[in-house]
């Protein structure tokens, strides 16, 4: 086990100490942190491996978007360990190896296919064989085993009728929630936010928990409530609440589906204000999905949130303004870090292999090469907006790689599609969580103002 990784920031907030087990091997813990964080603590990168061709993979943006972190905890297959809370005595299993992640045999469809697998022509006229291959194959592809036992009963889903609906509780969110919150006192706000706690990109920021923590304090304080680890499975049009009809004349027909942990909920809404922000991309080069290549906002989290060292020597691999912050960030809290502008270098491939990380080799314009040792590659890529459910209204989205690529087009109202429906923050275009809030505090001012509040000077 490695001890120094906690070393960074004694002070981050952390519950009691307790135990969790992975394959067998107990490890030290903090309970309500996220497991995936655990993990990485312990020193332990690899947490499994992908289907079909068993390339190790571990956790890349610690926050539940990207399904690297995947593992079979309290016998349950496919849980995303950056999304479990530890407490004492969990345990967890890593996924489609054998005998372990780290030494895994089925690596060997890797090299045995370097043309790729076509599973569906691997039978053979023999119905006997023809079973044996699919047995090998299942395996082979990673398909898992079933549940140990039936999963606990969710409560029935339940209604919600609230005048504001902000999907994501990032600095978009909870600003705009806030204001509205506190322009239009009436009016009933809810955020539903996946994380356990909202805050979205100030968690990856120097001194942004507490800000995160802040915020979210004056959103509640105004009478804002929030949704934690919830999840907006999309909107459903065809399904509306009767109840709406005398209690909100002017709802937006349909249902927002909402995932808890405690079971559905179907949210009707007079607006929705979708800020859900980006989701971490990785940089292009040989070897970018191996264990010890993370995101840099994952790589933020893990020093500022969680008080984990990222490691010894970080190499930030991205846009220049992007992965120079985050280097700067490191590097002030006694991290060893370089930033590797692309626009001057090329990042060529990851050095090391399996959950070991080396190095990382980069080139010039003229070809020339150079080797950067490294125990951790941060790819500081710019985030793509989270442009799904809004889409599902129909906003139009303009494709801007400048600024993550399908960017939700909003007026200068910030309406999104229609009367009802807003978008602001990231999803929007990546600027970073300051314009986001910024944008945010404007666009609580007009949506309060939709719902009788006067507008502000």
């Amino acid at each position: 086990m490695i001890d120094d990784l906690r070393t960074l920031s004694p002070g981050a907030p952390r519950g009691e100490p307790c135990t969790v087990e992975l394959d067998g091997e107990t490890l030290r813990a903090f309970a309500g942190e996220s497991l995936a964080v655990a993990l990485f603590a312990a020193g332990i990168h690899t947490l499994g491996r992908s289907t079909k061709y068993h390339r190790p993979r571990g956790a890349f943006c610690f926050e539940g978007h990207c399904a690297s972190c995947l593992l079979r905890v309290d016998g349950r297959p496919n849980i995303r360990a950056c999304q479990v809370p530890v407490r004492d005595g969990l345990t967890c299993h890593s996924q489609n190896a054998f005998p372990t992640a780290e030494m895994d045999l089925l690596e060997a469809a890797d090299w045995l296919f370097p043309g790729g697998m076509d599973h569906h022509k691997m039978l053979t006229a023999h119905p006997a064989a023809n079973r044996l291959f699919q047995k090998v194959v299942r395996e082979v592809g990673g398909s898992g085993r079933l549940p140990d036992a039936a999963p606990p009963e969710l409560s029935p889903a339940r209604a919600e009728l609230v005048d504001l609906c902000v999907v994501g509780g990032g600095p978009a969110g909870l600003t705009a929630a806030a204001t509205v919150a506190r322009l239009a006192p009436e009016a009933r706000v809810l955020v539903v936010d996946d994380q356990d706690r909202p805050g979205g990109s100030w968690h990856a920021l120097p001194g942004g928990s507490a800000r995160a923590a802040a915020a979210t304090a004056q959103a509640e304080t105004a009478g804002v409530r929030i949704f934690r680890r919830a999840a907006a499975i999309g909107f459903f049009p065809e399904d509306e609440d009767p109840d709406a009809a005398g209690t909100l004349p002017d709802a937006i027909p349909g249902t927002l589906a909402i995932g808890t942990p405690e079971g559905l909920v179907r949210v009707t809404a007079r607006r929705l204000l979708y800020a859900t922000g980006g989701y971490d991309q990785n940089v292009p080069f040989l070897d970018n999905d191996r264990p010890g290549v993370i995101s840099a906002r994952a790589c933020g989290r893990l020093a500022f949130r969680h008080g984990v060292r990222p490691g010894q020597r970080v190499a930030v691999v991205g846009s220049g303004g992007l992965a120079r912050a985050l280097a700067a960030n490191l590097a002030a809290a006694g991290v060893d870090a370089e930033a590797i502008d692309t626009a001057r270098e090329t990042p060529v491939a990851a050095l090391g292999g399996g959950g070991a990380v080396r190095g990382l080799r980069v080139a010039d314009p003229d070809g020339d090469e150079r080797r950067i040792d490294a125990d951790l590659i941060a790819v500081a890529a710019v985030p793509g907006p989270a442009s799904e459910l809004p889409r599902q209204h129909g906003a139009p989205v303009t494709f801007d790689d400048a600024r993550g690529g399908f960017a939700v087009t909003v007026d200068a109202s910030f309406r999104a599609a229609g009367a009802a429906v807003f978008a602001c923050g990231d999803v929007t275009g990546y600027r970073g969580p300051d314009a986001a809030a910024a944008d945010a505090l404007l666009a609580g001012r007009i949506i309060a103002h939709t719902l009788g509040a006067p507008l502000p000077p």
